[in-house]
């Protein structure tokens, strides 16, 4: 195995035009594993970790830019206002010292179904900037995830940035595991309420091949608060809405039963967290409801 490690994002991609097989490293926090389970043995590493610019953010007006390699005890400390949808589902990745080391574009570039951050970037809105030698590119998130650990990126191409929405309302992020943290989840929802657009998303983890947003149960949702006037008069959402979108969240899911869960529990689980996370996030809305700091 050789181990190539650029200066420069410039001698990244150049590395990778003549490598493309090479398998890029940052944090290692499944890469390592992957190896040292002698579950992959890649002809070469490429280290991320000279290049700084990977490590960095930018908040714009309308989006924060965030950099491939930025560990996500940094969106933690420093982005929760513009990302608290990300900033939650962050909490719930690994131990502190994988936090400290792993990264959002990390778990893109893994695209395991499994991956905390996926729920998050789906339901905020999210681009993946990915470039080579040839040019850059910007994939709309839901679009990036191909199959299972199977992504949208060209042989020659890293990723760079992750574009992703600041929040204009409030969301939130469930995970169902044996605890809270150091474990994979046997499934995990996003939720991100809109309020200049008047729409919500969704994003759903661990629950199908792929990453994924539900988008029956967002198309009913949306025309029932429209129709409702629910956005206007922040009035309380009914039982029987958040049930029909809770079901219809649920019937997204393609799960499959392993070791973490059946596939049956993880429709209902599903559909268990797009109820809750709805009703937390409205109460918010409503400006009555409950913090970040006490949803979490």
């Amino acid at each position: 195995m050789d181990f190539l490690r650029p200066a420069s994002w410039e001698e990244a991609l150049a590395a990778k035009a003549e490598h493309p097989t090479a398998v890029p490293i940052a944090g290692g926090t499944d890469v390592m594993v992957e190896i040292n389970f002698d579950h992959r043995r890649p002809e070469y590493l490429l280290d991320l970790n000279r290049i700084s610019d990977l490590r960095e953010w930018e908040v714009g007006e309308e989006t924060v830019q965030l950099g491939a390699s930025v560990p996500y005890t940094q969106i933690m400390d420093h982005l929760r206002a513009e990302l608290p949808g990300l900033a939650l589902a962050a909490h719930t990745v690994g131990s502190p010292q994988i936090r400290n080391r792993g990264s959002v574009g990390g778990n893109l570039g893994a695209a395991s179904p499994a991956g905390d951050s996926h729920p998050a970037l789906l339901s905020a809105g999210a681009e993946v900037e990915a470039e080579s030698v040839r040019g850059t590119r910007l994939i709309p998130v839901e679009e990036f995830y191909t199959g299972v650990k199977r992504n949208a990126l060209e042989p020659d191409e890293l990723i760079k940035s992750v574009h992703i929405k600041k929040a204009d309302g409030p969301q939130q992020f469930s995970k169902v595991g044996t605890r809270n943290a150091m474990v994979i989840a046997v499934c995990a929802f996003g939720i991100a309420l809109h309020p200049e657009t008047r729409t919500v998303k969704t994003g759903i983890g661990s629950a199908a091949p792929t990453p994924l947003r539900a988008r029956a149960a967002e198309d009913f949702l949306n025309a029932a608060l429209e129709e409702g006037g629910f956005w206007e008069s922040g009035k309380i959402i009914t039982p029987s809405i958040a049930k029909q979108f809770a079901e219809l969240a649920s019937g997204a899911c393609n799960p499959i039963d392993d070791v973490r869960g059946t596939a049956k529990y993880r429709r209902h689980a599903v559909g268990i967290m797009a109820r809750r996370t709805l009703g937390w996030t409205w109460e918010q809305y409503r400006g009555n409801g409950r913090t970040l700091e006490g949803a979490a």
